[in-house]
């Protein structure tokens, strides 16, 4: 059957526009600032089968997590799925994909007593319980440690609130407070996204949307196969020696039929919180995809039609279900940047040079001094981008892994937790060696000051092995963070967690150049 072109792109206008809504009151609404500044969150709606159809902005890899999440909870649930049902999952094994602070809330959304789409979104909430304040302990070896796990269960059946359900998440939180506002931010959000995706159902009728629906993948699809013919065949290999002295290791083979990534013979999984879920390592193997096939346009099931991932069970790219993934992030990054690499070397004239390539999530705990109110301070950073064949890289952004993020404001930052910011600006000189033609972007120098007792834990990365550069340039900087006591000492980190903070005490953080483009 043959539709109106024009409907079917007035029903894919509303479907992003019902992801764009989700994402609009998820900002608004919330009460933590990880949340609602920095914007550490993804809205997205799927189909009835969990594919994904539009997204809001946000963080690309938590968008790469809603269909994955979707889809398990359909496994799991199946037809006992009814009107009202809504669902959470923060399990990295039953769709979270993530840690456990990323917790997903998924929506059925039913219209004449069929199921048609579903509504997703995920934020970082900032204490899940677990050994550490934040949440985010280093010295864990399984997922027990790491907090409360939720395993796509029911959060309202049929409508009805299972408060049981509620309890156990505000029990487990050592701010319960912020919990229960964030969790019902995320609620709020999902009924939006509902209301207007059956308000579309009524003006066009199901068949029309889903018309809509499948056009809007056989498009996705469309674009992402014409990217990939513009790039030229072959396979590309890289190894990299990581900061903790291990080699990993990637090949891409592209060819007229797709885009294949293989990620065997890498390292066992890691005793400690620094693996990820199979499906993580496929969201990183789909951005790298999307960059080169099909970046100018939004994502949806169809545009990674071509895209097929090889792992190893019981690796760190395919961590079993007991392993410690409170760190995820970083794996993530460091497998994305060795992605890039790899092809930026073969095609340097299509893509940047290195970036800093770190979350450098710095997470700070303790009780406000003027109020006494337990925080919890939640911050990634930002670096330097690398150099292009045509430009300087750009200065102090975040990772190229984080999207629409945004840093905190300082005075949100010294009101709501209490801590000073003695100083945040870039770092680097403008200026390289004669070598180079253009130069990484620079970096960032931050500087908080506790004014009370506090708890510090933090993940860095490109702490030892330096941003890369192109042949013939220097490399670029590496990331660091160090506690300056007030007694006048230092100590240095890479990841650390539970480091106690007395008033006056300073974190020093420190993020890296990008790498540059040598002169011809």
């Amino acid at each position: 059957m043959s539709h109106d072109p024009f409907t079917l792109s007035v029903i894919q206008a509303g479907l992003n526009a019902a992801a764009e809504e989700m994402f609009a009151v998820l900002k608004k609404t919330a009460m933590s600032p990880i949340i609602y500044e920095v914007l550490d969150v993804g809205t997205g709606v799927t189909d009835a089968d969990g594919n994904l159809v539009s997204s809001g902005a946000g963080i690309p890899t938590f968008v790469g997590v809603l269909d994955k999440a979707v889809k398990r909870i359909i496994e799991l649930h199946g037809d006992s799925i009814s009107a009202g049902d809504i669902y959470i999952t923060n399990d990295p094994n039953f769709g979270g994909v993530t840690h456990l602070n990323d917790v997903v809330i998924a929506k059925p959304v039913f219209f004449d007593g069929c199921c048609h789409a579903w509504t997703a979104s995920i934020a970082h909430w900032a204490d899940v319980g677990g050994k550490v304040p934040g949440s985010m302990a280093t010295d864990v070896t399984e997922i027990f440690a790491e907090g409360l796990r939720l395993p796509a269960i029911k959060l309202f059946d049929g409508g009805r609130k299972i408060q049981s359900v509620f309890d156990i998440i505000e029990i487990n939180s050592r701010q319960p407070d912020y919990v229960r506002g964030d969790l019902w931010a995320q609620l709020a959000a999902s009924k939006r996204a509902e209301e207007l995706i059956i308000r579309l159902l009524q003006d066009h009728k199901p068949v029309m949307v889903s018309a809509a629906i499948e056009d809007s993948f056989a498009r996705g699809e469309a674009r992402a196969r014409a990217g990939l013919a513009g790039v030229p065949a072959g396979t590309y290999c890289i190894e990299e020696e990581q900061d903790d002295g291990v080699t990993w290791r990637a090949s891409i083979t592209i060819d007229s039929n797709g885009f294949h990534v293989d990620l065997s013979g890498n390292p066992r999984q890691r005793s400690g919180p620094y693996n990820t879920s199979r499906d993580g390592a496929v969201i990183a193997a789909q951005m790298i995809f999307k960059a080169m096939c099909d970046p100018e346009r939004f994502a949806n099931a169809g545009s990674f039609k071509p895209l097929t991932v090889t792992t190893e069970a019981g690796s760190v790219f395919h961590a079993d279900e007991i392993a410690a993934q409170g760190y995820y992030f970083e794996t993530r990054i460091r497998l994305f940047d060795l992605l890039w690499q790899c092809l930026a070397r073969a095609f340097p004239e299509r893509l940047p040079m290195g970036h800093f390539a770190s979350i450098c999530g710095t997470v700070i705990a303790g009780h406000h001094p003027d109020t006494g109110r337990r925080f919890t301070l939640v911050e990634p950073q930002m670096g330097g981008w690398g150099a292009t064949a045509t430009r300087d890289g750009m200065d102090a952004m975040y990772s190229t892994s984080h999207g629409d993020t945004f840093n905190c404001p300082v005075e949100i930052c010294e009101a709501r937790y209490g801590i000073e910011v003695i100083n945040k600006a870039l770092t680097g000189s403008d200026r390289t060696d004669d070598t180079v033609e253009f130069r990484g972007g620079r970096g960032l120098s931050l500087t908080y000051q506790v004014r009370s007792k506090a708890i510090l834990s933090v993940g860095f990365t490109r702490t030892r092995v330096p941003v890369w550069s192109g042949a013939g340039a220097p490399p670029g900087g590496v990331n660091g963070v160090s506690v300056h006591s007030a007694d006048g000492s230092e100590q240095s980190y890479a990841f650390a967690s539970g480091v106690v903070l007395h008033a006056g005490d300073r974190v020093v953080i420190e993020t890296a150049s990008g790498g540059h483009v040598s002169k011809p």
